[in-house]
């Protein structure tokens, strides 16, 4: 079975309240689309940084978010994850403000995760930045995960 990570803005866009900007709403949509149609079909699973990155913020929405993952695998922040976070970070690909978002790419590449899952479409679902990480991966012995939206992973 193929394996997914979680990033944080999956589980946000799942249990938040409707938007009334069209475009987040449909990203809802169709996250709660793949959420009760294709997660089955998936070993999902999520980190201590997703953890304490839904455990911030208004208190019933981080109940609803730990609710979510609270049955999911946690995959653990292993030396080699925190080496390639730092080694994704040192490259220069990311602002220093996003070390989260090397270290969800980091710990999914050690764990060997298929998918990683987010709506985070400025550092992470992002083809150019993406393509910049996974040759930091690979120079460090890691294949990346494919890092993209609920939308690319709908299936049939």
């Amino acid at each position: 079975m193929e394996s997914v990570y979680l990033e944080t803005t999956f589980i946000s866009y799942l249990v938040a309240r409707p938007s009334r900007d069209v475009i987040v709403a449909g990203h809802q949509q169709t996250t709660q689309d793949w959420w009760e149609n294709r997660r089955r079909g998936f070993e999902c699973s999520v980190s201590q940084v997703v953890i304490d990155e839904v455990s911030v913020g208004d208190p019933s929405e981080v109940q609803k978010r730990l609710a979510i993952i609270g049955g999911l695998a946690t995959l653990a922040i292993t030396n080699d994850a925190n080496a390639l976070t730092y080694a994704i970070m040192a490259s220069g690909i990311l602002p220093p403000h996003v070390v989260r978002d090397a270290a969800h790419v980091a710990v999914a590449a050690v764990h060997a995760v298929d998918y990683l899952l987010t709506w985070n479409c400025k550092h992470l679902a992002n083809a150019q930045i993406a393509r910049r990480i996974a040759v930091v991966c690979e120079k460090l012995g890691r294949k990346m995960p494919i890092i993209c939206t609920p939308e690319e992973l709908m299936g049939d």
